[in-house]
Order: structure tokens, then sequence, then C-alpha cells
């Protein structure tokens, strides 16, 4: 047994309350257990000590309800909910304990102050426990705090806005008579959490009628409002407000202009912030990086990717999620496979996002079968993981590859979306899989509870008139939910191209071309028919009327990439510095190739 005398010349120590007390638990306890005994000394344990035996509640309320002091256990009480409540435990049940012991002290006739209340419902917060805070607020509400201190009000709203509850949210804020910015700032936050960033920017502006004053916080929450809804006016509009009323420029606030410019479309003012940054993070470039993939400026992401190379800035998994969804769309195979060993070398888990990121790179760039190699590895595989390898399948025209992909989904407890759906179709589509393709089109409503989108539909229509059953895909048209888009008209169309159907083809065309007037695919598609059929007054009497209407046919686009570098050539471009030599070469190859054919025959 550990006398008093060798327990006060232990080390390591510290002192409270002029007691020097190990750090060991067991040591704790014991001299707790020689001062109850003997009354020596007077009780008083260092409140770290006392959470760090939190695993054990009832030793806990032991030592506090042994405390003769009201007012030193009260103080005590407080300090030990609020460690049980902060982010510095990893054990998700640790919160919850500090409401068990709220709880105690209620039953051994302790009365919580305005002090204990915010640090149990931050608890309650922070594991989602809405049921909980319901009985903490009852207690406030009885008790009177929650009517005469905001500091409560707040937290309750916290509360509320983290499991979601909009509506209570909201109640506690108007019932209140005292508002702070935190009161303001938190209802914000719980309108653009729960999706609905209109009324977030609406409450902004009631804020700032009540002549509060907005801090880096409420701004940075305000502009990913702005983001979500992409009206770049009303960005613009909160930018001014940061600028005119001294808002701090950080960071923080930085990334959110980035992000917020990126969105509403406006590159050049989102790389003009950038650029005026005083301090920059990973998070600065990855806005800018997956900001410009998000608008298809897929070179201009790279571009800056390579740059934060050159700045030494390391990046991150959303940066090289960024990085390979513009290597995905680009084709940019090579760039694409240095991500995949930067990963690898760096020991990064190829699971979630990222692999999921590598799969659809994989499959864009037409390696298939590295795709699928990827998604083998994957040891924690979600709807997406199957749907890019579904849909990569679906590309390269591997019907049953994807179809089996589809079959696994079930028997791992996985349950496909819209999307999944629209590879499986695509699929059957590509291998006139007629039956199949019908059959997983009523699977969409009937086993999975989904509703078919316009893009289902489309898919159905392809696959219908590709297998020229034209009469039932219009059938399908006709019975749709909704109005029929460009893709429907233009599938349908396509197929009257595949078989011929010209009267049909001008019907399709008018329709097409009222959902999509500036676009010339209709114009060109049926062009093309009348061309089959050989009608070619009707064909170039078409070309007339698009010249007419300086519509120009998009010209066909190929990319090729070299040492790293995408290359895109254009028919009849000549953009590329070097487009004389490749003319000339071209020429050359064609003349060789037209002295074989003659040598052959």
């Amino acid at each position: 047994m550990l006398t008093c005398k060798t327990y006060l010349n232990s080390r390591p120590f510290c002192f409270a309350g002029g007691i020097p007390i190990s750090e060991d638990l067991r040591k704790l306890r014991q001299l707790h257990a020689f001062v109850l005994k003997t009354r020596a000394l007077p009780l008083f344990l260092p409140t770290h000590q006392l959470v760090s035996s939190s695993h054990n509640l009832g030793y806990l309320c032991f030592v506090l309800n042994h405390l003769e002091n009201q007012d030193l256990c009260l103080h005590l009480c407080n300090a030990i909910v609020r460690s049980l409540s902060s982010n510095s435990f990893n054990d998700n049940g640790t919160p919850l304990r500090a409401v068990v012991l709220f709880r105690e002290m209620l039953r051994n006739g302790f009365c919580p102050d305005n002090y204990t209340v915010p640090y149990v419902l931050k608890a309650c917060a922070q594991s989602q426990a809405l049921r909980e805070g319901v009985q903490v607020q009852a207690y406030a509400v009885k008790t009177g705090l929650v009517y005469s201190n905001v500091y409560v009000k707040n937290t309750l709203m916290r509360l509320y806005a983290v499991c979601g509850s909009v509506s209570s949210a909201r109640n506690v804020f108007d019932e209140s008579s005292q508002r702070d910015l935190v009161s303001w700032t938190t209802l914000i936050q719980c309108y653009v959490k729960m999706g609905f960033p209109r009324e977030a920017v609406l409450t902004f502006f009631a804020m700032c009628d009540a002549k509060l004053k907005a801090d880096e916080m409420t701004a940075v929450i305000v502009l990913s409002a702005c983001s979500k809804l992409g009206d770049l006016k009303l960005g613009r509009k909160i930018h001014d407000y940061i600028f005119d009323n001294g808002v701090t420029f950080d960071v923080f606030v930085g990334n959110a202009l980035v992000d917020m410019y990126l969105k509403c479309g406006d590159d050049d003012s989102a790389r003009k912030i950038f650029d005026e940054m005083p301090v920059r993070n990973v998070v600065s470039w990855n806005s800018l990086i997956s900001g410009l993939a998000h608008q298809g400026e897929f070179k201009d992401a790279l571009d800056m990717f390579r740059k934060m190379q050159s700045v030494s800035v390391e990046p991150d998994d959303f940066t090289l999620v960024g990085v390979l969804n513009s290597c995905a769309n680009l084709g940019l195979l090579e760039l694409g496979k240095w991500v995949h060993a930067y990963i690898d070398r760096n020991r990064v888990e190829a699971d979630g996002f990222i692999g999921n990121a590598l799969v659809d790179m994989y499959a864009k760039c037409g390696s298939i079968d590295q795709a699928f190699s990827v998604f083998q590895s994957m040891k924690r595989r979600d709807v997406y993981s199957y749907t890019a390898i579904i849909v990569g399948f679906a590309m390269h025209g591997e019907a049953k590859r994807a179809l089996d992909i589809f079959a696994e989904m079930p028997q791992m407890g996985i349950k496909p979306d819209e999307v999944t759906f629209i590879g499986v179709l695509t699929a059957c589509s590509h291998a006139g899989l007629v039956v199949e393709g019908k059959k997983y089109f009523e699977d969409i409503s009937y086993v999975y509870n989904l509703r078919p989108q316009t893009e289902h539909y489309g898919c159905m229509v392809d696959l219908l008139g590709r297998a020229g059953q034209i009469e039932e895909a219009q059938e399908l048209i006709g019975n749709m939910p909704m109005e029929p888009d460009a893709y429907v008209w233009g599938a349908l169309l396509g197929a009257c191209r595949i078989h011929g159907h010209v009267e049909l083809g001008e019907d399709v065309m008018k329709k097409l071309l009222k959902v999509e007037p500036e676009r010339d695919g209709a114009y060109v598609l049926m062009s093309n028919i009348y061309s089959s059929a050989n009608k070619w007054r009707d064909a170039v009497k078409l070309r007339k009327e698009m010249k007419e209407k300086n519509m120009k046919k998009t010209p066909g686009c190929s990319l090729i990439e070299l040492d790293g570098i995408v290359y895109e050539f254009r028919k009849g471009g000549k953009s590329h510095p070097r487009s004389n030599e490749i003319y000339k070469l071209l020429e050359q190859i064609t003349s060789h190739i037209k002295n074989c054919q003659n040598f052959a025959h």
C-alpha cells in the first residue's frame, strides 16, 4: 500500500490546491482512500485526473458526492462536464458521459447553473443526441436559464442545427429577446447545412438590418450559400459587404470567395482573389483546381496543379481527386498514372473517393482493365465505386462484365442509384440487349423504388431505336411523365438515321429544334438522313438554312498527349504553331497510302 509520505515524494507531480498529485490514476485513488480514512487533508482532486476516470462514472459520482463544499462541487462538475464535451477525446461515448453526470447532479440535489447547461448541450450536439438535448432544454426552460442567458440559447440552437431540425432552431431564435452575432450565424449555418441557401442569405440581410456586423465566420457561411445558389450578382454583393465593413481578409474568407466565384462561373474574379491572397493553404489551391474542373476548364486546372507543385505545396486527397477528374476528361493517361504512383508512393489509401476517381480516370482514358484492377483492390466500395466501373465497362462495350458487376451489388448490400442504371442501360444499348434492358428499366421503379429520369428514357429510346423497334420507342416517349428533352429526341433521330426513316426524322427534327433551337445537332443528323436516302436537294436546302441562321457545324476534334502535354486538333484548324509541318506530313502520308493502294491493284 502506498503511504502518504512516499506518495508526496513520487514523481512526476503537479500542484493542485497545494497538494502534489501524481499522474498515475491508481495512486490518485490510493490518496483518495487515505484522505477519506484519516481526514488529514482537505479533499481537492485535480480535474484532469477525474476526467481520466470518466469511463468509471460510478467512481466519479462517488468522489463528487463526498465533497462537503457545494460550490466546490458545482465548480468541479462544470469543469468535468466541459472536459467531457470537448473535442479532445476520440472515444465517441465520452460526450454522452457528460449527460449522465448531469443527471447524477440533479439526482443528488445539485443545481446546475448557466455554465453547466451549455456544456451538456454541446455534448449532446457532438453525439447528435437530440432526445437527451430536448430533456436538457426542458430543465433549462423550467429553471429559466434558457430565457435569461444568450449563451444557453445559442448552444441549444447549435444542437438543433447539428441534428438537422431547422424549425426548432428557428423557434429558439424567434423566441429569444437577446440575440448576438453567434445567434444569427448559427441560424444562417443551419439553413446552409440543411439545403436552404436562399433562406440563409435572407437571414443574413435581416442580421444586417438589425445593425450587427458579420465576422469572418459569418462571411464564409454566407459565401457558401451564394456558391450553392450559383448567384453571381448576390455573391458580388456579399464580397462588397466584406470589403466595406472591414471583415478580415484571411485565408478562410479568401478560399470562400474563390469557391463562390468559380461556382458562379466567374473564373477571372476567382483567379484575381487567389492571386491577391496574402496567405494560401492547400484548401486555397483545391478551391481553384476543383472549381476550374467543375467549370470544364480541365487544362487550366492542371496548370494550377503544376504551379502548386512548383511552390512546394503538398497535395491532399481533394487535390488528387480534382487532378484525376481533369485527367479523365482530357484523356491524360500518363499524368493519371503519375497521380496513381504518387498515391502508392505516399501510402495514400486508394479507397473512397480517391479510389472512385482512379477507376473513373482509367476507364475514361481507355484503360478499362487497369480501372477494374483498381476496383478489385479497393477494400471499401460504395455505390459510386460500382457505378464508376459499370459505366466504364458500358463505355467500352463490355456489357456482360458491366451486368455481372451490377449483379454483385445486392450481394454486397449496396443499393444502386439513378446513375448506376444509366450505366446498366447504356451497356444494354451498346450490346443490343433489348429484353434485359426492358427488365432493368422496370426494376428502377418496382424493385429499387427509384424514379426514372429523362436520361433513363433516353437510354431506352436509344436501345429500342438501335434494335429497329421505332414504334415502341415512340410509344415510350408518349408515355413519359415529363417532357422529353434533347437527349430523348436526339436518340430517336439517331435511330431514324440508322434505319432510314426520312419522314419520321423530319417530324422528330422539328421537335428537337423546339427544345434546342441554337444547336446544330438536329440539322447535321437530318442532313445525313437526306444524304443516305439520296435526297441531295433536301440536304443542300438544310445546309443553306443553317448558313442563313449563322449556324456552324461543330468541327470534329481530337486530342493527343505527348510528354504530359495535351494537343487539341480541330477539323481544318491551324492554331497549332507547327500546323504547316503537320499538314505537310499528312499530305505525305496520304500520298504514300494512295501509292500503296495503286501498287496493290
